[in-house]
């Protein structure tokens, strides 16, 4: 892969510079209950040296219903202040899927002004099937200022997406498998609709991604894009179950110089809940 320090690094290029001062590892890991997965006792257990651990549930805005939405900026610049992370560091995010739920953490970094991030590509299982160096030791954090300036226009509410579906001036894309985007699988939360947002496009996350969990290629990536249907002339917005796997969307629009995208924080697990909201099923 060619490595862009602001949206995909690969292992080679992070064990290369693991030493450098002003570099900072994040380990965002999160998974579905489903999985059975515990991330913070992986992390503790087995880590990249001198990563950090970044817990999505935690830095999120607890006073919502909805899972992991974007927390308030004073919260967000506490908790990464307490990961001695902040202004000039270099933030490279990977997580123990693969490529899954970094993606979202690179997305909040980069909702929060801050462009200096990268995502590990392959993730942890990558850089230990080329035996790179894993410690189960914490590192030793000092705190660091960060600034924050929100870039509003990254992320859209459900009366935004409301009104981009009526009017169709927005691609809306959802990240979700194609039997939940149809309505033909249950969703994993209890509670909510099964179906899509009426308009918008299926893009399963796992067709940008590479059998050993890599992101595919500019070149994969438009053939993904071209195969679903996808029209990129007007403004993008991503969605999915719950704003995780919709971030890999904007992963891969970056990717191929698409920057005209924007997350549906609450996505169907926002959507889903309201009888009010119109719903579709079936292939788009």
């Amino acid at each position: 892969m060619i490595d862009d320090p602001n949206i995909l690094v690969s292992t080679s290029w992070l064990n290369a510079h693991l030493k450098d001062p002003d570099l900072r590892v994040l380990d965002g890991s999160w998974y579905m209950a489903t999985a059975k997965r515990d991330a913070r006792a992986e992390f503790e257990a087995t880590h990249i040296p001198g990563a950090r651990f970044f817990d999505i549930d935690d830095i999120s805005d607890l006073r919502s219903e909805l899972p992991h939405t974007v927390p308030p900026v004073a919260k967000f610049m506490s908790r990464v202040r307490a990961l001695g992370t902040g202004d000039g560091h270099k933030i490279v995010v990977y997580d123990g899927a693969g490529l899954f739920s970094a993606a979202r953490v690179w997305w909040l970094f980069r909702l929060m002004g801050h462009k200096n991030i990268a995502v590990l590509d392959g993730g942890l299982p990558k850089w230990q099937a080329e035996n790179l160096p894993v410690t189960n030791t914490p590192p030793i954090i000092k705190d660091r200022h960060m600034t924050v300036t929100r870039q509003n226009h990254m992320v859209r509410d459900v009366t935004e997406i409301a009104r981009a579906a009526k009017l169709g001036d927005h691609t809306i894309i959802d990240a979700r498998s194609a039997d939940r985007f149809a309505g033909t699988a249950p969703e994993p939360r209890a509670g909510l609709r099964a179906g899509h947002i009426p308009g918008s496009r299926n893009l399963p996350y796992t067709q940008l991604l590479n059998a050993d969990q890599t992101m595919k290629d500019a070149t994969g990536i438009r053939a993904a894009i071209t195969a679903a249907g996808i029209d990129l002339d007007k403004p993008v917005i991503t969605t999915c179950g719950s704003g995780i796997t919709a971030a890999i969307l904007c992963l891969a629009l970056e990717r191929i110089g698409k920057t005209d995208h924007a997350l549906y924080d609450g996505s169907w697990a926002e959507w889903g809940i309201y009888d009010d909201l119109p719903l579709a099923t079936g292939a788009p």
